[in-house]
């Protein structure tokens, strides 16, 4: 097998969105242990706004992207359990997925059922994995438990709130406009707040009839992480996850205990997902909730692949609804 040429999105330099630019690049045969993919649809998340803008230093140059689903079209020496055409979709710790094919080692990849679409897959293998991990892993969400979700209305915050209502939690989400409140309250949310408009504590305070919330699921980060920590009662779990308003402020392990020997914690999706039996049960998992029809996946835009600096710049400024892909081959526009 000769190497081929495929298109990407590649950055030389971290800035704004204008640093991404379209390339053509050299493709080589896959390696041993590799399966070879044609994308289909192509994930888009605040991480790779991180990696373009240096918030997470990288080598450049670099491709984004960190999620993907696609055909298999080429198998390296090595490979046992995929085949040629086969439906796949993977979410890797390194980034490189806004290309139209690529070389990826089979063990980060699962098959994807029938039922789920590429477009979903490519919207659920770093947003409903990190919603499974959260919620069933890092704080172990049970029936009746109080929980309360910034960007409820987002990628991940969608997720979270079907899931969080799957599970039987109570389920208080803050959104960013008034837009988004009806979209939070369509995907499972008891209570939406308004960030800007409604006293957060406080309506938390209402809501919990004092007891306050149990577990905040904040990925805002900078903007409301002290806000986070008072919404919670005591021995009660931060979980900040992401940095959507800057990286959070550093803090005393002393203040966790004044507000009532609270927990901290900061995980990564890479860490519960290393191994591939945790790889492959959380997949199941998230998988069977879709078939349910527990777990809606609300693709709110599509762009073209060449079109990945305006997909960014409409995430960053909040503009987005539920969760984004890029479409490779294809004239795509907001959906």
């Amino acid at each position: 097998m000769r190497a081929q040429a495929t298109n990407a999105i590649v950055f030389h330099e971290h800035g704004d969105a204008e640093v991404l630019k379209w390339e053509r690049l050299e493709l080589p045969p896959p390696g041993r242990g590799e399966v070879q993919l044609r994308h289909s649809a192509i994930g888009v998340n605040f991480i790779d706004i991180y990696d373009r803008s240096g918030l997470y230093p990288r080598a450049l140059p670099e491709i984004p992207g960190r999620e993907a689903a696609g055909v298999v079209v080429a198998l390296g020496a090595g490979v046992r359990g995929f085949k040629l055409g086969q439906r796949v979709a993977y979410v890797l710790g390194a980034a490189g997925a806004y290309c139209e094919q690529r070389n990826i080692p089979a063990r980060h990849l699962v098959k994807l059922p029938a039922a789920i679409s590429d477009e979903q897959a490519a919207a659920l293998m770093l947003k409903g994995l990190t919603a499974e991990y959260l919620l069933r892993r890092t704080y172990r969400v049970r029936p009746g438990a109080q929980v309360l979700i910034h960007a409820a209305a987002g990628g991940v915050g969608s997720l979270l709130t079907q899931w969080a209502r799957a599970l039987g939690a109570k389920v208080m989400g803050i959104v960013g406009s008034e837009a988004k409140l009806e979209v939070a309250k369509r995907q499972g949310c008891h209570q939406v707040l308004l960030a800007g408009r409604d006293d957060i504590v406080e309506s938390v305070r209402r809501f919990t009839r004092g007891k306050m919330a149990e577990v905040v699921y904040d990925s805002v980060g900078k903007d409301t992480f002290k806000e986070s920590l008072d919404c919670l009662r005591p021995r009660g779990m931060m979980v900040s996850f992401g940095n959507a308003s800057g990286p959070p402020p550093a803090i005393a392990p002393l203040e966790l205990a004044r507000r009532g020997s609270l927990f901290l914690t900061r995980p990564s999706l890479f860490d519960y997902i290393a191994q591939r039996d945790e790889l492959e049960a959380a997949a199941r998992a998230m998988f069977a909730l879709v078939r349910a029809r527990k777990l809606r996946v609300h693709v709110g835009q599509r762009y073209a692949l060449a079109d990945a600096a305006q997909a960014h710049r409409d995430l960053e400024m909040r503009r987005t609804v539920g969760a984004t892909v890029l479409v490779p081959g294809s004239a795509a526009s907001r959906a």
